[in-house]
């Protein structure tokens, strides 16, 4: 039976934690920073967790994590 395949986008965009939690980025510092005051873009710099609701999708695209 031949291997799973790894979604190669998905493994570029999250990460495992010790813990087995999935890191990710937070949406919104790309662009239209100017509206944003620093406090927002603050916190929106700082990574998070993979909430419930997607974390069986997260699983599914990286089978080996």
């Amino acid at each position: 039976m031949p291997k799973m395949k790894t979604r190669r986008g998905a493994a570029k965009r999250f990460s495992k934690t010790g813990s087995g939690k999935f890191k990710r980025r937070r949406q919104g510092l790309r662009h239209i920073l100017t509206k944003k005051d620093s406090k927002r873009k603050n916190r929106l710099g700082r990574g998070t967790t993979v909430d419930g609701a997607n974390l069986g999708q997260v699983k599914r695209m990286l089978p080996y994590s």
